[in-house]
């Protein structure tokens, strides 16, 4: 076993199963959470070089180089920090009820300068408030009726019974959310920790998943106008006046720019399926029951967040039926292109052997025009040539040229067919 080598990720990945442990808090108590989207192009280091901003302010420990999450005092606080791919999350765990419930005061844990100084949105921001309650009735806390609005009011109690968990999911004046604990007698810390976790996750999951509905109203008009003109112009494909050449030119452009959109909310609309499923689960794990006649959190998010999250994944996948709609559209728009330009070759062809089948004849006709000529010079050389054996023989010149012009003829004739063949 000594001489085992081990994997170089082994201890990081093992060491990552332990490395977000739940809060451990006491009812009563209070908890802020607070989530951040780092800006564009911000540096890789910045959430880390923030938080240690706000270490510095409590004079608190340091998190290690690269870290991902941390947990320590600061003041007379916990805080709790943890790094996500998407968002950074900042919580916050008090003891006591505090001065009133949901008291705005308790972000000032986090100073005015220090926020001013974030590269980073705020993706949500919540308030918990705890304190214990004897959950043995079936009846709500009554503070519930003064605390949120009873139209969208979510009630439950959660792990067999241990605590009562509440919220409207609306944002306040100040852009908080709210929720409320009331926790049995007998609930211990742990558990009233891992409840917290719970209802942070749920809350920041949610409002992760639904930047996919931001997505989808801000791509919706020009979808729906990408669509109208692929329409059109599928329907002008079998009408014969349709130039094939053009209504292919206006598809690339329909096409380039739906793959742009594809491409660019690929990650978002991705993003929403998976955080989705977090939030479905975080709901489940929490194992609630009804009380009151109330609607439950998984009541809640079957009525308002699935129909957003349906919103978004038909939108995904409507634009990839468009996109392919227009694949398909450019096929057959090139098969016509191929089509034309098959008939203009055939034609092009055609002309190209009449205009072989004339040079053919004019080569015939200048062959036998060249003929005739070298013929006649072949012919008057012979002449003079024979013109003495001609007066010997009491030969006339016109009878001499007689005689000769059709050897010469045939002569020249048959030498320039035998050149002809020699050069093929």
């Amino acid at each position: 076993m000594d001489k085992l080598i081990d994997h170089p990720s082994r201890f990081s990945t093992r060491n990552e199963l332990h490395a977000r442990p739940f809060p451990v808090q006491d009812s009563p108590g209070r908890a802020i959470c607070l989530a951040l989207k780092p800006a564009e192009e911000t540096p890789e280091d910045e959430p880390l070089k923030a938080l240690i901003r706000l270490l510095d302010r409590y004079g608190a420990v340091h998190p290690v180089p690269d870290a991902k999450h941390y947990s320590g005092e600061i003041g007379q606080h916990r805080l709790k920090w943890e790094r996500h791919t998407e968002f950074v999350t900042y919580t916050v765990f008090f003891d006591g009820a505090g001065a009133r419930p949901f008291d705005p005061a308790d972000f000032e844990v986090f100073p005015d300068d220090w926020v001013a100084g974030l590269y980073a949105t705020r993706i949500t921001s919540m308030q918990i408030h705890i304190a214990p309650y004897d959950l043995s009735g079936d009846e709500t806390p009554p503070e519930l009726d003064e605390w949120f609005q009873s139209e969208s009011l979510a009630v439950s109690t959660v792990l067999d019974q241990s605590a009562l968990i509440a919220s409207d999911f609306r944002l306040n004046g100040i852009g908080n959310a709210r929720f409320a604990v009331f926790t049995n007698p007998d609930t211990g810390a742990q558990r009233v920790g891992r409840i917290l976790q719970r209802i942070c996750e749920i809350e920041i999951y949610t409002s992760m998943a639904m930047l996919g509905l931001s997505k989808v109203r801000h791509l919706a008009p020009r979808m729906a106008e990408l669509e109208e003109r692929l329409t059109a112009l599928v329907a002008e494909l079998p009408l014969k006046e349709n130039d094939p050449e053009r209504s292919l030119d206006k598809l690339l452009v329909i096409s380039a720019e739906l793959e742009a959109m594809q491409a660019a909310a690929a990650f978002r609309f991705s993003g929403t399926r998976a955080y989705e499923a977090i939030v479905n689960q975080r709901v489940e794990v929490l194992r609630e029951a009804r009380i009151g006649g109330r609607q439950t959190f998984t009541e809640f998010m079957m009525r308002r967040f699935d129909p957003a999250m349906r919103t978004v994944e038909s939108t995904s996948k409507r634009l990839a039926k468009m996109t392919a709609r227009a694949g398909r559209a450019g096929q057959l728009l090139s098969t016509q292109v191929d089509v034309a330009r098959s008939k203009q070759n055939q034609k092009l062809l055609e002309s190209m052997d009449r205009r072989a089948d004339l040079a053919l004849r004019l080569q015939q006709t200048v062959e036998g025009l060249s003929v005739v000529a070298i013929s006649y010079y072949a012919v008057s050389l012979a002449t003079y040539l024979l013109y003495p054996l001609a007066e010997a023989l009491e030969i006339s010149k016109g009878m001499l040229t007689a005689a000769v012009t059709l050897p010469v003829i045939g002569l020249v004739w048959w030498l320039v067919r035998r050149i002809k063949h020699s050069m093929h």
